[in-house]
């Protein structure tokens, strides 16, 4: 009897001391670079299974180092991971389906990463209607776009918290900063029909001051060396009309070029731009590159494939593009050179979208 009791002690005790152990685990970041040239991305997760993730690329090891956020912070980033912001001290990532963003510390630029305390999270700003895109409009502030809100939200970015909103009367998804103006598409309507407008707002004083009509659904934009405004608009998901891609002087916002996709059949998205402002670059049954004097969409693809998101190397003009698979399984991310040799491919997260590029040197 006395032998049974001794026995029930002991294993109470081991019992207690696991507990305790658990109770203890520290978390810290996966080891992963020592300088932070490379590229981080998104991986959005199954919509409502909040299995989003952020992943990086980096070029000192060539290799992908996979669920920072989760590792660094002992829970999940969220669901649908949308955007991020690399601003100052602080990266921002915008969890679309949470209504959140995640604010974490950022360590990345150091000659030696404090890896202790790299991606933690010091805030969480939650009570955000569907937030979509995020764009710094000074080294203050930032704007963020709603898929569902008919307001921009303003982020306080010195104290981390949302000061004010920008009612612009309709919905909002990518954002573009140029000038002391903030360039906001409107891709869809309240009830899901193709939007065409682009809303120009001050960013000194938080207020709409223009309006610009394109073309169906504006799926994205970027700013070339010249200071135009390229909007690349998807024709609708019905593709009830004719996709176009449309050049806006940002001095006048007035348009100053339509090329007309020649099929509605074509459905071009993720319009980028090079370092050197003067190539975009898109996605339409693979890679499809043109330079900004073109005045004829390419006929031709660079790189072939079905692909989801895609990014340029500002420095080197490395092609990154992810493959989102079947959107169940872990899908690729793929780096090609600027004249569309394969480089890489690599095992990525569940639906691998957004790249930032955080980089000094290739």
């Amino acid at each position: 009897m006395k032998k049974k009791k001794l026995f029930f002690i002991v294993l109470s005790l081991v019992f207690v001391s696991l507990l305790s152990c658990k109770k203890e685990k520290k978390c810290e970041p996966s080891s992963f670079f020592s300088k932070g040239n490379g590229v981080f991305f998104i991986n959005e997760g199954g919509f409502g299974h909040g299995n989003g993730s952020l992943s990086f690329y980096s070029y000192v090891s060539v290799k992908i180092y996979d669920d920072l956020f989760e590792d660094a912070n002992c829970r999940p980033l969220g669901d649908t991971p949308n955007s991020m912001l690399i601003a100052g001290e602080n990266i921002y990532i915008v969890v679309n389906n949470s209504n959140k963003i995640e604010v974490v510390k950022r360590e990345s630029l150091k000659s030696e990463v404090d890896e202790s305390e790299y991606l933690k999270s010091i805030k969480t700003i939650e009570g955000l209607n569907a937030p979509s895109d995020i764009a710094a409009v000074s080294d203050k502030k930032a704007y963020i776009t709603s898929m569902y809100s008919d307001s921009i939200a303003i982020l306080d970015i010195e104290n981390n918290i949302i000061s004010g909103y920008i009612n612009i009367r309709r919905s909002s998804q990518s954002i573009v900063v140029h000038n002391k103006k903030a360039y906001i598409a409107n891709e869809f309507s309240a009830d899901w029909s193709s939007g065409k407008e682009i809303m120009v707002v001050n960013t000194e004083t938080n207020r709409v001051i223009d309006s610009i009509v394109v073309a169906f659904e504006p799926e994205s934009m970027v700013i070339d060396r010249n200071n135009t405004l390229w909007v690349l608009c998807n024709g609708g998901w019905m593709r009830e009309h004719n996709s176009e891609l449309i050049a806006i002087n940002t001095t006048t916002n007035e348009i100053t070029r339509r090329t007309v996709f020649p099929s509605k059949e074509a459905s071009p998205t993720r319009l980028k731009i090079d370092g050197t402002g003067s190539t975009l670059y898109y996605l339409e049954s693979g890679v499809r590159k043109m330079s900004i004097t073109d005045t004829e969409i390419p006929s031709a693809t660079l790189i072939d494939g079905y692909f989801y998101n895609l990014g340029i190397n500002p420095v080197n003009g490395d092609i990154f593009v992810t493959d989102a698979v079947d959107f169940n399984q872990r899908g690729r991310l793929m780096i090609f050179d600027n004249n569309g040799a394969l480089l890489s491919d690599m095992l990525a997260g569940i639906i691998p979208s957004r790249l930032y590029f955080n980089v000094t040197n290739p």
